[in-house]
């Protein structure tokens, strides 16, 4: 869909149409000069946001488990004028391997919070990256950049022709507010700026190693009864490279997520969804 660059960013991002369901993307972008752990916490840092985000019109943190890091958040997200804005209720986590950040993001069922007319709510929602250093594109071998893979789709609640039709139309536009932002964020911490508290649960991690994810990835056999295949799993999520399994829920908490590790046949099986 996409492949642009500024001399400290770049972004590339990719599209697929499954038989059911609406459309899903895949994007890389490549921060320079970005630590994994600075652009993990300006991502989660929701009252940070609202500054370089116009479309974030209200967030609020319903939950947090300051054991796991799990949290439960609203958004407003302001719309285009064919339509109305949308509200999302979140569920969200992070699982750190070795500084690489696997981020999990999904809507999830709150019946605390009622459903009203307006703004309409987004249930089938599931946003999710992987963030990690890498080498900086100055050719120096110092792994200076951060490398930010992200996996989304949702269901807006508008004809999906419509809905890939305004995001290939926005795209851009929504993209480069980013490293303007992330630049924002980083003198903001140079000059000693405070966590807020969205984004000190940022740092509250479930730590897992890349040796259990190596370990996990024939185990997904077992966990489903069943090999595998491109049109039975569903629940799985192919995040450039790596195999993520939908997350469960209890009581508006992420509960149980299980990263699969980087396995090449389900990488080439992903390629062929």
């Amino acid at each position: 869909m996409m492949d642009r660059s500024t001399p400290t960013f770049s972004y590339q991002a990719w599209r697929r149409d499954p038989e059911n369901g609406p459309p899903q993307y895949r994007s890389r972008t490549v921060f320079e000069d970005a630590t994994p752990e600075m652009v993990r916490d300006f991502f989660w840092d929701d009252e940070f946001r609202s500054k370089w985000d116009d479309m974030l019109l209200y967030s609020s943190t319903l939950e947090r488990c300051k054991d796991t890091g799990t949290m439960v958040v609203q958004w407003v997200r302001k719309f285009p004028f064919f339509c109305s804005d949308r509200e999302y209720i979140i569920g969200r986590r992070i699982w750190d391997a070795g500084r690489v950040f696997y981020c999990i993001t999904k809507g999830v069922q709150y019946p605390s919070v009622p459903r009203q007319n307006k703004p309409r709510r987004v249930d089938l929602y599931y946003s999710s990256w992987c963030i990690r250093a890498v080498e900086s594109k100055r050719g120096d071998g110092e792994m200076t950049s951060c490398e930010v893979l992200l996996f989304h789709h949702e269901d807006m609640g508008i004809p999906w022709e419509i809905a890939k039709l305004g995001v290939r139309q926005g795209m851009w536009g929504a993209v480069k507010k980013i490293e303007p932002g992330l630049r924002a964020y980083q003198r903001a911490k140079a000059a000693g700026a405070g966590l807020s508290p969205s984004a000190s649960m940022a740092q509250i991690n479930t730590k897992v190693s890349a040796e259990e994810f190596m370990n996990e990835r024939d185990s997904i056999v077992e966990v489903t009864g069943e090999k595998p295949t491109g049109k039975n799993i569903p629940k799985i999520l192919v995040v450039g490279g790596a195999i993520a399994l939908a997350c469960t829920l209890d009581k508006g908490l992420l509960t149980k997520a299980v990263i699969f590790g980087v396995a090449r046949r389900f990488a080439r099986m992903g390629k062929r969804m």
